[in-house]
């Protein structure tokens, strides 16, 4: 699995990860559902640049121009309910992509433990498509996994990408030990944080990125 951390590099991203993650700016939920949505668009041009192209040519009124247009097949998948506003940035890019829906939230079994529950799934088929699946934060790696293998149950991606806000080094190991067997998967992260405290947050992290969007959940 290869690993992207695109705030590795100065741009205009990092400026929307700072403003996501103020306490202050964070009291204004649709500038943080704004600004989740900018990142989203942002790393959607970053993986237009590895997709595949091919010439195609298109009419002006003054002739015609010759231009590279992504030839691949692209899927495009979130998680619900937080992993809709950056769904909603990679939307904007590719809003010819085809779109499936998953359910997927945590919950502590009887032995105490902590499961991810999936109960919900829309999808188009996936064979020989290209998958991107965005989720704002990876602070386990589980209900990636969970998303990911649940989604191949409509066929299997000739590629995919999963991507996020921020993640943890746990997660990410997490990933690839759960996904050696899947080579063809890239995971793009605007930033990675060093700690994953004993509630499974990110640390310094931003909260729950659904209760900042979206209000908070009982």
């Amino acid at each position: 699995m290869k690993i992207i951390n695109l705030s590795e590099q100065n741009s205009v991203l990092n400026q929307f990860l700072r403003e996501i993650r103020d306490v202050n700016i964070q009291q204004d939920s649709m500038r943080f559902r704004t600004n989740i949505e900018r990142i989203g668009e942002f790393m959607a041009m970053e993986v237009s640049k590895v997709l595949e192209y091919q010439r195609t040519e298109v009419q002006t009124p003054l002739g015609i121009a010759p231009v590279n247009t992504i030839s691949d097949r692209l899927v495009l998948a979130t998680i619900l309910r937080a992993g809709l506003p950056l769904y909603q940035g990679f939307l904007r890019v590719f809003d010819h992509a085809e779109n499936a829906f998953l359910s997927a939230y945590r919950r502590v079994n009887d032995e105490g433990k902590l499961e991810i529950v999936a109960e919900y799934l829309a999808a188009p088929a996936l064979e020989d498509k290209t998958l991107i699946i965005a989720d704002p934060m990876l602070a386990t790696g589980m209900s990636m996994e969970i998303s990911y293998l649940a989604l191949l149950k409509h066929g299997t991606p000739r590629h995919t990408h999963l991507c996020c806000t921020i993640a943890t080094p746990q997660a990410i190991e997490y990933l690839r030990n759960a996904l050696k067997d899947s080579p063809d998967v890239t995971l793009w992260c605007a930033a990675i944080d060093p700690v994953l405290n004993e509630k499974k947050y990110i640390v310094p992290g931003l909260g729950d990125a659904g209760d900042l969007c979206f209000g908070t959940k009982l």
